[in-house]
């Protein structure tokens, strides 16, 4: 996998099981970035790469249990603990209309409807009902929820999300 074309989608942070299991967190909105049959690279610390094939994947508490072809045991999936996963950025599905991928709205500039610089979204919190945007500008810190009343505009290109904020914030 060429390395300008990778996708970071989530981080091995434990083991499930005696099989070779391995608990990732997930930084994809769907399980549908773990296709079973399709190349997920292993990419440990000091650049040091492994390519799987994943067998399967499940949903798990906040983790997702992801198997992949070759990770037999619990030995070999302890190493493995640690290792940010990529995907090739051709195999993801396009978003819905009106949608937008976290790894495309992190790192983008807020400003208000008025001009007024807020600061980059540094991560994005799941709620359930709606996501919720943690942008910092030094050492201050807003959390803006991603609704439609709040968030009025987001700009790929110009990498800018233009927000109405509730009063309070």
């Amino acid at each position: 996998m060429e390395e300008t074309n990778l996708l970071l989608i989530g981080k091995i942070v434990g083991v499930h099981g005696l099989k070779g299991t391995v608990k990732v967190c997930s930084y994809a909105e769907s399980l549908s970035a773990f296709k079973p049959g399709g190349l997920i690279l292993a990419r440990d610390s000091k650049s040091r790469d492994k390519t799987y094939v994943i067998r399967w994947v499940k949903p798990h508490t906040r983790t997702i249990l992801l198997s992949l072809k070759g990770v037999d045991n619990c030995d070999i999936s302890e190493t493995l603990v640690g290792f940010d996963l990529f995907i090739e950025k051709a195999k993801r599905l396009e978003p819905e209309d009106g949608s937008c991928y976290w790894f495309d709205i992190i790192g983008l500039s807020v400003y208000t409807t008025d001009e007024k610089f807020i600061g980059r979204v540094e991560s994005i919190i799941p709620t359930g009902s709606n996501d919720v945007y943690v942008v910092k500008n030094n050492d201050d810190e807003i959390l803006i929820p991603g609704l439609e009343s709040v968030v009025k505009e987001i700009d790929l290109k110009q990498k800018i999300m233009r927000v109405d904020l509730p009063e309070g914030l």
